[in-house]
């Protein structure tokens, strides 16, 4: 039993350094399109705040995925399950080249697997899984409006200015709103694999579960350490889409499109919601190229 548990969470860590990868490109994409950084340092720039990132979060978003089940049907077979359908659409979404969530497709392997095992709905937590659908569109909005908001601003506040000055302002920014997103991205994305995490060992007995699990601190440390290796793998195959496809961004909106994002996504943590960083991403940017 201890084995199987200790090969479950490492194909949990698998997970995790995949979603590294996978999403590395919504990490990079603005500060890279912008030529503000080569891909190569955007990825190691990227890498380094989204571990750090452990030190500054509370473990909300974890400790809400950890009792989003019936414990009785969180089971070590059904975590399994629930990681390899997430990381074969991971891997099939990373292939295409398609900027898909990582979040959605661990939860909705976890509430598949639960139901499936469980054999009812009503296994799964209405209130957990309901703000997590909730903000499938409520965090690409809120990043549309935050991204067009603060654009709108930006364009007052330089009236005047030339567009070198305005140009060397943002570049220099950006280096700023690119560390806020991906400080926002490893707060957020490594949570939900802590708290898989941390629910196989509540049902293995390993963890006392109590009314409110909190992952131990060595989760919390492997989980930002294979999500930030993850990332210096790096996403090239999304970066085109994500940062050039969608609208071109020049330094000014790359900054407003990541202080978008980074302002959604610390909300979210705070609030213990696991959310979409493509999606939320990609509606800051929807909203800077709007503006």
């Amino acid at each position: 039993m201890t084995t199987y548990i200790i090969v479950i969470v490492a194909i949990a860590l698998v997970f995790d350094y995949i979603n590294g990868f996978h999403d590395a490109a919504n990490s990079i994409a603005t500060i890279v399109s912008t030529r503000v950084l080569s891909p190569r340092s955007a990825v190691l720039w990227a890498a380094v705040f989204n571990f750090i990132a452990f030190a500054l979060f509370e473990p909300t978003v974890a400790r809400n995925i950890a009792k989003g089940v019936e414990p009785a049907f969180i089971t070590p077979n059904v975590i399994l399950g629930s990681l390899l359908g997430a990381i074969l659409w991971n891997l099939l979404t990373w292939w295409w080249g398609l900027p898909s969530s990582s979040s959605h497709a661990l939860m909705g392997g976890f509430a598949g697997a639960a139901v499936r095992s469980a054999g009812r709905l009503s296994v799964l937590d209405a209130t957990v899984f309901g703000k997590t659908a909730a903000f499938i569109i409520v965090s690409p909005l809120l990043g549309a409006i935050i991204g067009f908001s603060l654009m709108h601003a930006i364009k007052l506040l330089a009236q005047g200015w030339t567009p070198g000055k305005v140009g060397s302002r943002f570049r220099r920014l950006q280096l700023l709103s690119a560390a806020a997103y991906s400080l926002g991205h490893g707060g957020n994305d490594a949570q939900k694999t802590m708290g898989i995490i941390t629910a196989l060992l509540i049902s293995a007995g390993f963890q006392d579960g109590g009314h409110d699990p909190k992952p131990m601190l060595w989760v919390v440390l492997v989980c930002h350490a294979a999500m930030g290796l993850g990332t210096l793998s790096g996403g090239w195959r999304i970066v085109k889409t994500m940062g050039m496809k969608i609208t071109k961004l020049k330094p000014v909106g790359g900054f407003a499109a990541e202080t978008a994002g980074a302002a959604t996504l610390f909300s979210a943590t705070a609030l213990g919601i696991p959310v979409s960083t493509t999606h939320t991403i990609t509606g800051a940017i929807v909203g800077v190229g709007g503006a």
